[in-house]
């Protein structure tokens, strides 16, 4: 019986044929235990960690990350038995990795030098040199002798007498008389004539750009002086300097491939893109809002955070509102249902698998917290605590998210007030939830300033007509803006 394994793509449930390969946890030639973690794997609904089926020594990975995968195809190869030697003739051992591939380097067959000699290959394909010398890569050339036009060395009858030279002094330092500052020349309007300057000047207005003509000169019957010349470059520098800057014309905007972005629509945003465009084409939307006072709501859920048994546990408005919908539904069961095309049927579900809509990295999935209204006010805040930080850490297994009666959308945290929601397929109703806000609202007869909030509620109106629709949404809305005493009344 061969020892090696390979481990094939596993069926993940409800119906996936494919997934895609986000990142290998093992690496070929690693050791790994029954049930560790090796591969994580994106789905059409999450993001999801494989365990091995065997222990042994990673021998192959047959796909790379980033790799969509069918279910069955193999994507690693598994020795199970390693300590037992050499593999068999005809079975494949581990593979070296593409990284150490391509480090190796084939000496050529002709030529070669041994490795480390100067002159010859050094690992890498460097040529081996002396440290601070380059490769040789141009011929040697004498250079000529000092002392003969051409180079050759002069003949000498005689032996030649070097005298040394007589040591030069320094010159004396001269100290230049104080400088008489001049005004700057007029510098503008050109003279015809001849321009009285010394040859000096002459050369060093060329140099300095400047027109002498151009110039009012301050020496000996009005010729230009060398510090004539010197002041007016001075002051043609400051004129550029001052000068405002010359702003290079903005570039043509371009409206082409090299200012988009493509992204692959796969995974959790493809399903949930189908399953959008199914709905929205299948189901007949109908969609009611409710504006509701959920001051009591705020205050209840502070006096809930006091309490010593809900001390360890994160609340949030989200408790009430999944609470009020529950307790409403068991009012208006025909709301947590789903229309059966294939048998012509509507089946009731007596039991509710909340969902609660949620935003990840990968795309927007809907878990589900199952038979939600068997759970006590303690269990629900826990379920819903657990159902996001999973969701968020990206791990959420596919089970969570199947099976779906009855769904929230809290668009309120992100400051909204509410909107049209579109039902998850197989679900007759899902509840948009708004921000709660304080808002002028008549209180007792007076202007206060409330805690208010909008609700949105869509639903099948193959199902739900408006009367059951508005009267559940009603439900809701009462208990939010009284949540004692509905708690008190309706269970």
């Amino acid at each position: 019986m061969s020892r090696i394994k390979e481990f094939n793509l596993p069926d993940l449930g409800e119906g996936l044929t494919e997934g895609e390969i986000l990142a290998w946890l093992v690496k070929v030639g690693d050791t790994i235990e029954l049930n560790q973690p090796i591969v994580e794997v994106e789905t059409a609904k999450a993001a999801v960690e494989i365990p091995a089926k065997w222990g042994g020594v990673i021998s192959k990975i047959y796909v790379e990350a980033g790799t969509t995968v069918e279910v069955g195809a193999p994507i690693v190869a598994i020795d199970t038995d390693p300590s037992a030697g050499p593999l068999p003739s005809g079975e494949t051992g581990p593979v070296p990795s593409a990284e150490s591939l391509a480090a190796v380097e084939i000496a050529p067959a002709e030529g070669a030098v041994e490795p480390g000699l100067i002159g010859g290959p050094a690992p890498g394909g460097r040529t081996a040199v002396l440290v601070g010398y380059g490769p040789k890569t141009t011929t040697a050339k004498r250079r000529p002798r000092t002392g003969t036009p051409n180079g050759s060395a002069p003949v000498a009858s005689a032996p030649a007498v070097v005298t040394a030279p007589a040591p030069v002094a320094p010159p004396a330092p001269v100290t230049p008389p104080p400088a008489v500052v001049a005004p700057a020349p007029a510098v503008g309007t050109r003279r015809s004539g001849p321009v009285l300057a010394k040859p000096p000047v002459r050369k060093l207005a060329r140099d300095l750009g400047i027109d002498l003509a151009t110039l009012t000169g301050s020496g000996p019957l009005g010729s230009v002086t060398r510090e004539d010349v010197q002041l007016a470059a001075a002051g043609a520098t400051q004129a550029q300097a001052a000068a405002p800057a010359v702003t290079p014309a903005p570039a043509a905007a371009v409206y082409d491939a090299s200012r988009e972005q493509r992204i692959p629509v796969k995974g959790v945003r493809k399903l949930t893109a189908e399953n959008m465009v199914a709905s929205a084409f299948t189901a007949p939307h109908v969609t009611e809002f409710l504006t509701v006072d959920a001051t009591r709501t705020m205050k209840a859920l502070d006096k809930l955070k006091a309490r010593r048994e809900f001390r360890d546990v994160r609340l949030s408005p989200l408790l009430l509102v999944a609470k009020a919908v529950l307790l409403a539904v068991r009012r208006h069961p025909m709301v947590n249902s789903t229309w059966s095309a294939e048998t012509g049927e509507i089946v009731v579900k007596e039991y509710v698998n909340l969902g609660i809509a949620a935003a990840t990295a990968r795309g927007l999935i809907v878990p589900n917290i199952k038979d939600a209204g068997r759970l006590t006010l303690r269990e629900l805040a826990e379920a819903l605590d657990t159902l996001v930080q999973v969701a968020k850490s990206g791990k959420t297994p596919p089970s969570d998210m199947a099976g779906g009666t009855l769904s929230i959308t809290n668009v309120g945290v992100f400051g909204v007030d509410t909107g049209t929601p579109i039902l998850p397929p197989g679900e007759s109703a899902i509840l948009a939830f708004g921000a709660i806000k304080p808002m002028p609202w008549v209180h007792n007869g007076k202007i206060k300033v409330r805690q208010v909030t909008t609700l949105g509620l869509s639903f099948d109106h193959r199902i739900i007509d408006g009367e059951l629709g508005s009267k559940f949404l009603r439900d809701i809305g009462d208990f939010l803006t009284d949540p004692e005493g509905a708690l008190l009344s309706w269970t």
